[in-house]
């Protein structure tokens, strides 16, 4: 896989933490004018990889779009003289898993599920648009959680369902910092197993009882990431869009209403900003979510 990296920009919201942030330009596509995961899934809502980095070793949370990004990443990290990287994969999904085999020489650490979900996905993930080939697998497995030390910090690693079954957070507890992965996205999640939005909505509540300070979620705008993320009025909002959408009375009004006038409150707080093209995955979540209800 072969993309550009021109409009790549790399962020330092907080001292030795990095975001590998590319997209949210409008009117340009990376891979193809025809539909695909990258162009569409990933470039057009902006995503982010992140680097924590501290006396020469650093971990990588998710690998990114793309060999190049990964590439990217790695070279920026060896710039900085970081001699040992490991990587932290929050979910399955391709858009996070691109870059793996950038990193096939260092630890990739994943929940047990993730890569249970990459294996039984291997062949779609290997010959999709564009392919991820070949796959490279997680080598560190673990359930629940796991500590671990990045020179002298200390990070949490923590499932929660939200979002897919496998979701990975990263909990800095001494900066009450988190790495949301794609449990928390602006303007709103991305629905991609509808028929577990109970429990999405549940495992957000759970989250919401943590000191959070400063969420900083794949997905989100550049600016709010640089200037150093979000407000845990973020979980708020993202659980408050699936509660809504899930109540048969705003499903019905929500079907004819714009995305922008939905969640017109949480960006009015500020908890989230509008972004456009999030007006696509409002209307496939929509249609996801009637599928669920619609079932015998």
């Amino acid at each position: 896989m072969s993309v550009s990296t021109s409009t790549l920009r790399v962020l330092e919201p907080y001292p030795g933490l990095y975001a590998y942030y590319d997209g949210r330009i409008e009117g340009r596509r990376l891979h193809s004018d025809a539909p695909n995961w990258l162009d569409d899934g990933a470039y057009s809502l902006g995503i982010a990889s992140y680097a924590i980095v501290d006396r020469g070793e650093a971990l990588v949370y998710d690998t990114h779009m793309s060999l190049p990004h990964a590439r990217a990443i790695r070279s920026h990290l060896e710039g900085l003289g970081v001699g040992s990287i490991r990587v932290v994969l929050s979910h399955w999904h391709d858009d996070h898993i691109a870059g793996n085999e950038i990193f096939a020489d260092c630890e990739i650490i994943a929940l047990t599920l993730t890569a249970a979900a990459m294996a039984a996905n291997r062949e779609k993930i290997e010959t999709g648009d564009p392919p991820i080939s070949p796959l490279v697998m997680p080598n560190r497995m673990f359930d629940g959680k796991l500590n671990l030390a990045v020179g002298g910090r200390q990070v949490e690693l923590h499932h929660f369902d939200i979002h897919s079954a496998d979701g990975n957070v990263v909990w800095l507890p001494e900066d009450r910092l988190l790495l949301a992965g794609d449990t928390l996205e602006d303007t709103t999640t991305y629905i991609s197993e509808a028929e577990h939005i109970a429990t999405h909505i549940s495992e957000l509540a759970r989250m919401r009882t943590w000191p959070i300070h400063r969420i900083l979620p794949n997905h989100g705008a550049p600016d709010r990431i640089l200037a150093g993320g979000y407000s845990a009025n973020l979980i708020d909002a993202n659980r408050s869009y699936l509660e809504r959408l899930t109540d048969p009375d705003d499903l019905g009004r929500c079907e004819g209403m714009s995305l922008k006038d939905f969640v017109a409150d949480d960006v009015a707080s500020g908890a989230v900003s509008y972004y456009q093209p999030y007006e696509i995955v409002h209307r496939e979540n929509i249609s996801a979510v009637k599928a669920v209800l619609e079932r015998p």
